[in-house]
Protein backbone atom coordinates (compact mmCIF):
# COMPACT_ATOMS: atom_id res chain seq x y z
CA UNK A 1 0.00 0.00 0.00
CA UNK A 2 1.67 3.18 -1.10
CA UNK A 3 1.90 6.17 1.82
CA UNK A 4 2.46 8.76 -0.90
CA UNK A 5 -0.54 9.43 -2.05
CA UNK A 6 -2.20 12.53 -3.52
CA UNK A 7 -5.59 13.46 -2.19
CA UNK A 8 -6.94 12.75 -5.61
CA UNK A 9 -5.30 9.66 -5.86
CA UNK A 10 -6.74 9.10 -1.88
CA UNK A 11 -9.63 9.72 -3.19
CA UNK A 12 -9.95 7.57 -5.73
CA UNK A 13 -8.68 4.66 -3.68
CA UNK A 14 -11.50 5.36 -0.72
CA UNK A 15 -13.88 5.75 -3.30
CA UNK A 16 -13.34 2.13 -4.41
CA UNK A 17 -13.44 0.46 -0.75
CA UNK A 18 -16.76 2.84 -0.47
CA UNK A 19 -19.17 -0.25 0.00
CA UNK A 20 -16.96 -2.05 2.15
CA UNK A 21 -16.41 0.88 4.61
CA UNK A 22 -20.18 2.28 4.71
CA UNK A 23 -22.17 2.11 7.84
CA UNK A 24 -25.27 -0.01 6.73
CA UNK A 25 -27.76 2.93 8.09
CA UNK A 26 -30.86 0.59 6.59
CA UNK A 27 -30.18 -1.84 9.49
CA UNK A 28 -30.51 1.05 12.23
CA UNK A 29 -34.03 1.13 13.56
CA UNK A 30 -36.50 4.38 13.65
CA UNK A 31 -35.18 5.26 17.20
CA UNK A 32 -31.68 4.55 16.27
CA UNK A 33 -31.97 6.93 13.45
CA UNK A 34 -33.78 9.40 15.72
CA UNK A 35 -30.74 9.61 18.00
CA UNK A 36 -27.88 10.01 15.37
CA UNK A 37 -30.24 12.87 13.76
CA UNK A 38 -30.57 14.25 16.94
CA UNK A 39 -26.60 13.58 17.42
CA UNK A 40 -25.97 15.73 14.39
CA UNK A 41 -28.39 18.12 15.13
CA UNK A 42 -26.43 18.98 18.82
CA UNK A 43 -23.19 18.86 16.64
CA UNK A 44 -24.42 21.58 14.65
CA UNK A 45 -25.90 24.26 17.54
CA UNK A 46 -22.35 23.98 19.57
CA UNK A 47 -21.42 24.60 15.92
CA UNK A 48 -23.43 27.64 15.98
CA UNK A 49 -22.48 28.66 19.57
CA UNK A 50 -18.88 28.11 19.05
CA UNK A 51 -19.00 30.59 15.95
CA UNK A 52 -20.66 33.18 18.23
CA UNK A 53 -17.87 32.90 21.16
CA UNK A 54 -15.51 33.18 18.20
CA UNK A 55 -17.02 36.55 17.35
CA UNK A 56 -17.23 37.58 21.13
CA UNK A 57 -13.67 37.14 20.94
CA UNK A 58 -13.26 38.81 17.87
CA UNK A 59 -11.45 35.75 16.70
CA UNK A 60 -13.81 35.59 13.38
CA UNK A 61 -13.09 37.09 10.16
CA UNK A 62 -14.56 40.36 9.32
CA UNK A 63 -17.39 39.97 7.54
CA UNK A 64 -18.68 37.51 10.18
CA UNK A 65 -18.19 40.10 12.70
CA UNK A 66 -20.20 42.84 11.09
CA UNK A 67 -23.08 39.79 11.17
CA UNK A 68 -22.88 39.52 14.68
CA UNK A 69 -25.55 40.03 17.13
CA UNK A 70 -24.72 39.93 20.55
CA UNK A 71 -28.25 38.69 21.01
CA UNK A 72 -28.39 35.87 19.37
CA UNK A 73 -25.66 34.22 21.51
CA UNK A 74 -28.38 33.74 23.69
CA UNK A 75 -30.58 31.74 21.60
CA UNK A 76 -27.74 29.70 20.81
CA UNK A 77 -27.21 29.03 24.04
CA UNK A 78 -30.77 27.68 24.46
CA UNK A 79 -30.30 25.54 21.21
CA UNK A 80 -27.50 24.02 22.56
CA UNK A 81 -29.68 22.78 25.78
CA UNK A 82 -32.91 22.14 24.25
CA UNK A 83 -30.88 20.00 21.76
CA UNK A 84 -29.44 17.62 24.84
CA UNK A 85 -32.54 17.50 26.68
CA UNK A 86 -34.26 16.66 23.13
CA UNK A 87 -31.34 13.70 22.46
CA UNK A 88 -31.63 12.49 26.37
CA UNK A 89 -35.30 11.49 25.83
CA UNK A 90 -34.43 9.92 22.89
CA UNK A 91 -31.48 7.59 24.97
CA UNK A 92 -33.86 7.44 27.65
CA UNK A 93 -31.60 9.46 30.24
CA UNK A 94 -32.76 11.25 33.16
CA UNK A 95 -30.78 14.66 32.46
CA UNK A 96 -31.81 16.05 35.69
CA UNK A 97 -30.36 12.81 37.76
CA UNK A 98 -27.43 13.26 35.20
CA UNK A 99 -26.72 16.76 35.45
CA UNK A 100 -27.55 16.35 39.54
CA UNK A 101 -24.57 13.65 39.68
CA UNK A 102 -22.12 15.10 37.40
CA UNK A 103 -22.22 18.96 39.26
CA UNK A 104 -22.02 16.73 42.99
CA UNK A 105 -18.92 15.20 41.32
CA UNK A 106 -17.53 18.97 39.57
CA UNK A 107 -18.36 20.26 43.24
CA UNK A 108 -16.71 17.21 45.25
CA UNK A 109 -13.50 16.44 43.41
CA UNK A 110 -12.79 18.33 40.56
CA UNK A 111 -12.78 21.76 42.44
CA UNK A 112 -10.63 20.14 45.03
CA UNK A 113 -8.37 18.93 42.04
CA UNK A 114 -7.22 21.81 40.34
CA UNK A 115 -3.06 22.51 40.04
Amino acid sequence: MQNNYTLKELQKALKSHELELRIKFHSLTKKEKDILARTVKLQEEVGELSNDILSILSLQRKSKLAEFEKSNMYEEFADVILSVIMLANAVGVDIERAVRGKYKKLISVYAKDKI
